[in-house]
């Protein structure tokens, strides 16, 4: 049979430039030179079809018979696929013999490259057709894009994702100014909002391309602003390409249109998660009588849902799609109740083990699900949710948001219960972890009356553990010895609050500290490490912190810094940047005790880094100077302690007792800083540490540490401990 067409292919030129695949391009070239069938899949938009004619015209002239592109979205029948494939080819019709065979018969020595666009109506009849011809032409490669593999013999997947969108320079973002430009000539684009529309588009070309279109009437941040409703602002405004995908509804909703009935609820209902989750969160929120077995698997094959590793995630703009549905459905204010709930039940359940042997693994839940923890808090404004997070806020660095959710659910809900008391409690715990010992001191005493109304012992005692911590870096050393062994007395009768013992027990220490009274501090604390649960780091942290103090204290700058090297280290495991900061700071105050300015400048400037880079407020100091005397607010109603300062009972928890002696001299004056309160003011060791260096060295190693990642400062610290500081050499006063 002889060919009737004579060029060497009918792949368009291209009219706008591929921007960011190459790396896809050459996998796409690899996988052709192995493989008969390469199927490029993806969500919607996601630039399947570009992708596919860019690697055509790259391969094309490698193939001595051309590269011919079939554009299927027309097409309607199965049977008539192979028709239109060869009227592609210039094959005339043969109606006496079936159209895959005269295909096969007629590309069985021929060696080109041919592009099956947009399959995924027509799966099943794409891949009849191909199997014959795939069978007896060796020598013919196949591109297809489909959302689904076709399931031919053979067949190469590559999954086209979509575009970096990590900030300026990335390739969503040269899209977005490539495509603007083309539609505004002399457009300036801000990078920020540049950005930030790419991210919130999640990188997909489509719907860059329409935000870039957009440009032409609205502002970069008026486009970034208006995305909330991504598939109504992202309509057409000009051709697009092969006259499909005129707007990012049509090509959503085209998805849509392909998926089963489960599918499509399974679909709607999965909206609600706004973050990633695991099979086990998709069957507990969304799977009912209606959806027993939900289709995941089926929902990513069709890349409607991202997968990695055994997580999956839908992009915003499938995800807003879905929640149309869902509202169409009747079932949005269902399916948000079961994911609030879903998500209480494990805080409750982390909250439970905190103090134990998973409190790493918890920790690691909470960040990976914070997406879908604060979507759960902005639907409720109960104070469940929060009150559960109380680990997230006081042990992860978090209690700037922990205050605010908690401080709104505390306002609108007054009705006494547990779960009032535990977020006020927990209120009062972020306040302090925050710094700002004024509301946290206020707040535990708000917590204790609730707690002991309610007869709960266990919150009463922590509260009563807060106000001491805070009552400490108020200035008053005595009225929190006072408080912390009442806190004693309570734990002591609770059922269990191993947790809230361990705080005493340290806040204990650190009230010694305050009193020049190192030795009996340290002493507390190794009988704290010896009862330590295995894989506990909070309390550990917490307990090093202090004994780092209390070294200094004792003139052991080397037992300092290894006590603050492990708060470090635990801290940072569990991914606490503000704890970590703190310990750094705790480093760079031993550093400046033993003489070493440049290593404590260094440190400072880490320190500085990682909190800025946590969110965490610069200074870290709690409200209030010891200097003035600040004690407990007046008119409260904590309970005296018969084991103060003149008492002779030992506190409850089998710990050395207070007794108020002050052997020793306390290791400072001033303003208290840290979290929850007790390192060496950072002032105070940057004025050592500059007497040490002299300005022009103390503030190049301050920019040197400034200038290193928290990751590697810490880094840095594990692995070359007591030679950590800048290079010698010359200096500058910044760098």
């Amino acid at each position: 049979m002889g060919e009737t067409r004579t060029c060497r292919g009918n792949v368009p030129a291209e009219i706008s430039s591929l921007v960011g695949r190459r790396e896809e391009l050459g996998g796409i070239a690899a996988l052709v030179a192995r493989s008969p069938l390469v199927t490029l899949t993806g969500v919607a938009g996601v630039g399947k079809t570009r992708l596919a004619l860019g690697a055509a015209g790259v391969l094309g002239g490698s193939f001595p018979d051309g590269a011919w592109f079939a554009e299927l979205s027309a097409e309607q029948n199965g049977a008539l696929v192979g028709h239109r494939v060869a009227a592609v080819l210039g094959l005339p019709e043969q109606a006496a013999h079936p159209q895959a065979e005269v295909l096969a018969g007629f590309l069985a020595d021929r060696r080109l490259l041919l592009v099956l666009d947009t399959c995924d109506h027509l799966r099943g009849a794409c891949a009849e057709l191909l199997r014959p011809i795939l069978a007896r032409a060796p020598h013919v490669r196949v591109i297809a894009t489909c959302r689904r593999p076709l399931g031919v013999p053979g067949e190469r997947v590559l999954r086209v994702g979509p575009l970096d969108a990590s900030g300026p320079g990335s390739a969503a973002v040269r899209l977005l100014g490539e495509r603007a430009r083309a539609a505004v000539p002399g457009l300036t684009l801000d990078e920020a909002e540049a950005t930030r529309i790419c991210r919130l588009l999640d990188g997909v070309p489509l719907a860059i391309e329409l935000a870039a279109r957009r440009l032409r009437a609205l502002s970069a941040r008026q486009v970034a602003d208006r995305l909330g409703d991504r598939l109504g602002l992202l309509t057409g405004g000009g051709p697009a390409p092969f006259g499909r995908h005129r707007t990012l509804r049509t090509a959503v909703g085209w998805s849509h249109e392909l998926c089963s009935p489960a599918e499509r609820l399974l679909w709607a209902r999965l909206s609600v998660f706004p973050g990633d989750f695991d099979a086990d969160d998709a069957r507990a929120v969304c799977g009912d009588e209606a959806l027993a077995d939900p289709p995941l698997a089926r929902l990513a094959e069709a890349s409607l849902l991202e997968r990695r590793g055994d997580r999956y995630r839908m992009l915003g703009m499938t995800r807003d799609y879905g929640g149309e549905w869902l509202r169409r459905l009747g079932e949005e204010d269902a399916l948000r109740r079961r994911h609030r709930d879903h998500y209480l039940a494990a805080a409750r359940r982390a909250g439970a083990e905190w103090y134990g042997p998973r409190q790493r693994e918890w920790a690691t839940w909470t960040r990976r699900e914070l997406p879908n923890l604060r979507a759960a808090l902005d639907r409720d404004d109960g104070p469940d949710l929060p009150g559960a997070l109380w680990f997230a806020w006081c042990c992860l660095g978090l209690a700037d948001p922990g205050r605010r959710y908690l401080d709104r659910s505390l306002r609108r809900h007054t009705r006494p219960g547990p779960a009032r008391t535990l977020a006020l409690w927990a209120r009062a715990q972020a306040a302090l972890s925050a710094g700002d010992a004024a509301a946290a001191r206020a707040g535990a005493v708000e917590a204790y009356e609730a707690a002991t109304a309610g007869n709960d012992p266990d919150i009463a005692g922590r509260a009563l553990q807060c106000a001491a911590a805070a009552t400490l870096a108020l200035g008053d050393p005595g009225e929190a010895g006072r408080l912390v062994v009442a806190a004693f007395e309570l734990l002591g009768r609770a059922a269990r609050d191993d947790l809230g013992l361990a705080l005493a027990e340290v806040t204990l220490a650190r009230t010694l500290c305050a009193r020049g009274a190192f030795d009996r501090a340290v002493a507390i604390l190794d009988r704290r490490a010896r009862r330590a649960v295995r894989g506990e780091l909070w309390t550990r942290a917490e307990g090093e912190q202090v004994r780092s103090l209390a070294e200094l204290g004792r003139g052991d700058a080397g037992a300092a810094e290894t006590s603050a090297r492990a708060a470090l280290d635990a801290r940072w495991r569990l991914g606490d940047g503000t704890g970590a900061a703190l310990a750094m700071e705790q480093l760079a105050a031993a550093a400046a005790r033993r003489g070493d300015g440049r290593r404590a400048a260094w440190l400072l400037g880490a320190s500085r880094r990682a909190r800025e880079d946590s969110g965490a407020s610069v200074n870290g100091v709690f409200t209030g100077d010891a200097a003035t005397g600040g004690g407990p607010a007046h008119g409260t109603t904590l309970p005296d302690a018969a084991g103060g300062p003149s008492g002779s009972g030992a506190p409850v928890g089998g710990s050395p007792g207070w007794d108020g002696s002050g052997h020793g001299t306390p290791v400072y004056g001033g303003p208290v800083y840290g979290t929850p309160g007790f390192a060496v003011g950072r002032e105070r060791t940057e004025r050592r540490a500059r007497a040490l260096a002299g300005d022009v060295a103390h503030d190049w190693a301050f920019a040197r540490g400034l200038a290193t990642a928290p990751g590697v400062a810490v880094a840095l610290i594990r692995n070359a401990g007591d030679a950590v500081h800048p290079p010698t050499g010359r200096a500058s006063s910044r760098t």
